[in-house]
Order: C-alpha cells, then sequence, then structure tokens
C-alpha cells in the first residue's frame, strides 16, 4: 500500500504532522508513507523512520516563472503523485486537492474545497471543518477518524544524525537552559529588554544559558540588540546550527524559554519543559504538546496555560488572540511588550 501524505505549510505544521504519520504507520503497518511539503519544511521529516519519501513543492521556483511555463511545470508537478492508494491533504489549500484529483488513489482524504468547482469531487472523505479552540495535531488526526481507525499515540518526532550530535556535542556546556527568543515573524518575539531580563535572572539563579536563531538577518540582529542590554552573555549559537541541530542541542537542556515558533514546538518534541510568549495565536491551537498526554491542557482562549510539564505565558486580554501580524497593522504586538516580571519569574524558577 502507497499513501500520500500532503501538508505544503511552514516549518512547525510540518512537525506536527508526524504523529499522524506515526499512526498511520501503526495502522497500515507495510505501507510506504511519503510526504509532500513546501521546500524548506524537509528538516522536520528528516531521519523519520516512518517516512519513506520525502517531496518538495519549489514556490519561489515556480513563482519565478512565466505564467505559461508556470502552469505547464506546476501541472507536471501536481500530476506526478497518480501511483497512491491513499492520499490525505492535511491543509485547506487547493494543490493539495490537485493532487488527490488527479490521484488514481481510491482514499482520498481532505477537506472540502468550496472556491474551485473542479475541486469540489478531489476527496471522497471529507474532513470536518477544524474548530476554532481546537489543537492542530487533533486535526491532522480527523484523516485517521474519518476512516475508522484507530489513534495509538498523539507523540511529536524529530530526529538528527550522528553527525549533527558531534557537532552540537563541541558546542554546548552541561546542564544548560535554551533560548530561542526570536520567531520569522517579528511581531510574534517579546520585548527585547524583557527577554534580556529573562537571561540576566537565570544568570543570578546560577544557569547557564545557550541561546540560538536561524542564520535569517533580522533574526541575528535581534539577537545582537536582545543580548546588548544583557549584563551576563549567554553562549550565542544564533545561525550556526541547522533545524536537526537545534533539536538535538533542546533535548541537551533542562529547559527551553522562547516564543510561538517551530523551534518551541522541537523542544517540546524531544521532551524538554518549555516555557512559551505566546501574543497573537491561540495556545488552544499552536500550545507546545506534551507527549506524556493524550489531550491537550490548553482550553482556555487566552491566559497562562499548562499542559503537563509546558506553560504558555499569554495575556488573558479580550482582544487576543488576534491572529493579526501586529497591532494597527505596527507589526509590533502590545501584549508581548510588558509582563509582570514577578509572575514570570516565579514560572520559570518552577522549572528550574
Amino acid at each position: 500500500m502507497k499513501i500520500l501524505v500532503i501538508k505544503f505549510r511552514n516549518i512547525g505544521d510540518v512537525l506536527l504532522t508526524t504523529p499522524l504519520i506515526k499512526n498511520l504507520k501503526m495502522n497500515f503497518p507495510e505501507a510506504q508513507i511519503d510526504v509532500a511539503v513546501n521546500k524548506g519544511t524537509e528538516a522536520m521529516l528528516k531521519g523519520n523512520p516512518n517516512i519513506n519519501r520525502i517531496y518538495s513543492y519549489n514556490r519561489s521556483y515556480y513563482k519565478s516563472l512565466p505564467k505559461l511555463k508556470r502552469f505547464i511545470e506546476e501541472y507536471k508537478f501536481l500530476k506526478s503523485f497518480k501511483n497512491y492508494d491513499m492520499v490525505i491533504n492535511t491543509t485547506e489549500g487547493d494543490r493539495g486537492a490537485f493532487i488527490a484529483k488527479f490521484s488514481d488513489a481510491k482514499i482520498k482524504i481532505g477537506y472540502k474545497v468550496n472556491k474551485n468547482i473542479m475541486l469540489k469531487k478531489a476527496f471522497n472523505f471529507i474532513m470536518p471543518k477544524p474548530l476554532l479552540m481546537r489543537h492542530i495535531i487533533e486535526n491532522n488526526l480527523d484523516a485517521l477518524r474519518i476512516i475508522n481507525k484507530d489513534i495509538y499515540e498523539k507523540k511529536v518526532e524529530i530526529f538528527w544524525s550522528n553527525e549533527d550530535i558531534e557537532k552540537v556535542k563541541k558546542l554546548i556546556p552541561d546542564n544548560f537552559i535554551h533560548i530561542h527568543p526570536v520567531s520569522r515573524w517579528l511581531f510574534k518575539c517579546i520585548d527585547d529588554k524583557i527577554m534580556a531580563n529573562i537571561i540576566d535572572f537565570l544568570y543570578e539563579k546560577g544557569q547557564k544559558v545557550v541561546i540560538t536563531a536561524s542564520p535569517d538577518k533580522k533574526e541575528i540582529e535581534k539577537v545582537n540588540k536582545i543580548l546588548s542590554y544583557c549584563k551576563n552573555k549567554p553562549i550565542n549559537l544564533s545561525g550556526k546550527l541547522s533545524l536537526n541541530q537545534v533539536a538535538y542541542l533542546s533535548s541537551r537542556a533542562k529547559l527551553f524559554i522562547g516564543v510561538d515558533t517551530a523551534v518551541m514546538h522541537m523542544a517540546a518534541a524531544v521532551d524538554t519543559p518549555v516555557v512559551a510568549f505566546f501574543g497573537p495565536s491561540g495556545a488552544f491551537n499552536w500550545g507546545p504538546w506534551d507527549n506524556e498526554l493524550f489531550e491537550s491542557g490548553y482550553t482556555k482562549k487566552s491566559g497562562i496555560q499548562t499542559m503537563g510539564k509546558h506553560t504558555v505565558i499569554q495575556h488573558d486580554w479580550d482582544c487576543i488572540p488576534c491572529g493579526k501580524d501586529g497591532c494597527n497593522g505596527s507589526k509590533v504586538s502590545e501584549c508581548l511588550m510588558q509582563f509582570d516580571m514577578e509572575k514570570i519569574f516565579n514560572i520559570i524558577e518552577e522549572k528550574l
């Protein structure tokens, strides 16, 4: 049996499909499971023993082509997935629906397509429309529920190589705290001085800190600004590690502190306790998942919430979560610019 899972979304979204992939393998142990994702997100599935092949969709490449050539090349890509027995599209996007429509699969699972007449019959098993206050992991697992298959576990998984281990081991101390203070979406970041205060608080408590960020110029600049406010200087590995190496680094940490980003999900996936700051996003959708639990602990609209070993720090303002990229088009989320520092320090100290 050949199964294709489609997730044309961002890095964190792809990582959170791994419980679905694992349960597919447990329900269909002899199946070959392939996955189609956006280019740049493949690292979340690299080395996963439940996956046979990863296909990447290079959005930037197709966008760079003249219109006619782009149409022809994308059409070829979408039609190249014919020989599958089951196709699962885990998002509401048209590309996954086109793949399902062109496929010869007898089982086609996905969300109902309303806007494109061509795709209204792309699927013969329709997943329920995602509920607002429900974790993304549960939404993904609906693909199995709709065909009456069992959910055996809900663990998020990420893997790394021996080479990754050897590189990271040379760079990190024993018994440290991992801080990843940035997101590619800067409106998800807390105030720089607040993050600097957290770093200094940890050093006052005798802790060692390792800080990471992607090689992106804006992220590096933000880390440097945070460090300029610090009295103490943590080990700064920003821009020096791959995503899988960062995952291994998190697995060695005693605690992860960061914002709503893929690296937060990676830390939770390796069972490191997480303290995460949330602003515009809802923890009920995107909170760090505790692999030891079977049900989400994020039952409130906003506010401080926990799921097992993980804690989300978020104001309980009426406007939260808004889902916007900052307040009034500013690209800055006011709800992440001010916190009760004593309350934050108490939450962190409880996890040390």
